[in-house]
């Protein structure tokens, strides 16, 4: 891998894949080609006057074209998006992609919302621990200029962790991958603690190659789960927390848990006019 990374990440980097010998494909020529007869017949011979140097070089419309359709297919980009629940895994499977685009040769970059500093701000690092340095930013449209537009152009893929704080996130995705070819790979969550859209996550789907929905294990029953549940009394949308504010439900216990905390939500509400009226 190139030395275009930050130094930590390059170490970080190296995981121990498998290689794989070369084999052919086809047989050697020799082994299923017949020699041609030394003398062609008469009513088989090309006529010379069919051909021309003319016809063997390409016009200036031809070239035009051939390099319009070499610059597409070189700057030809990719999306791929990672969505769940909390402690889906969403972020284990980014740092398992960027591994193996790293594994296989490729220049690649993390960045994280720097809203994010539960773990600090120079790392993405998964529920159990796991990590790897990271550009923190506030927004993406800073990457290039940050990174460095040459370094930038040297990168093949980009990956986003906690992508539902990006506002911009939409319009980088898109520039990347269709203007300068660039795999992004996204994770973040699909959905708040209300089950609503979470930022513009669930606006790159059209953009996508590939859109993952990881699932959790809830936390009450053990089935598989979907959603989010927010075991405090805040309203606010966004509420950076981890097992201490949330955790994993399925639909049952999704809609059990909001009726209960909706129930305590009154009785807290009945306590304090009734503290209100006492004093």
């Amino acid at each position: 891998m190139k030395s275009i990374l930050n130094p930590k990440l390059s170490a970080a980097l190296s995981p121990n894949l498998p290689k794989f010998s070369s084999f052919a494909l086809f047989p050697r020529p020799s082994e299923f080609m017949t020699p041609f007869p030394t003398r062609i017949p008469n009513h088989l011979r090309l006529n010379p006057t069919h051909f021309s140097s003319r016809n063997m070089i390409p016009t200036t419309q031809n070239r035009s074209l051939q390099s319009e359709s070499s610059a597409s297919a070189s700057s030809s980009g990719e999306i791929h998006v990672i969505v769940g629940p909390m402690f889906a895994g969403k972020t284990t499977s980014l740092i398992r992609r960027i591994q193996s685009e790293s594994g296989n040769g490729r220049n690649v970059a993390i960045i994280k919302s720097s809203k994010d500093t539960r773990y600090g701000l120079d790392s993405i690092v998964t529920h159990d621990g796991t990590k790897l340095p990271c550009w923190a930013l506030a927004n993406l449209s800073s990457f290039k200029q940050k990174f460095g537009v040459d370094a930038y152009e040297q990168l093949d893929v980009i990956g986003i962790d906690e992508a539902q704080f990006f506002d911009d996130l939409y319009d980088f995705c898109r520039e990347a991958a269709d203007h300068d070819g660039k795999t992004v790979v996204v994770a973040g969550l699909d959905g708040n603690y209300l089950r609503r859209n979470f930022g513009s996550v669930l606006d790159i789907i059209p953009l996508a190659d590939s859109v993952t929905k990881l699932t959790a294990r809830c936390e009450i029953c053990g089935k598989h789960a979907f959603f989010t549940l927010r075991k405090t009394q805040e309203t606010q949308v966004e509420l950076i927390g981890g097992v201490d504010v949330y955790m994993p439900v399925c639909r049952q216990h999704y809609v059990n848990g909001q009726v209960a905390m909706e129930t305590t939500r009154l009785v807290l509400e009945s306590q304090k006019v009734e503290c209100g009226s006492h004093s």
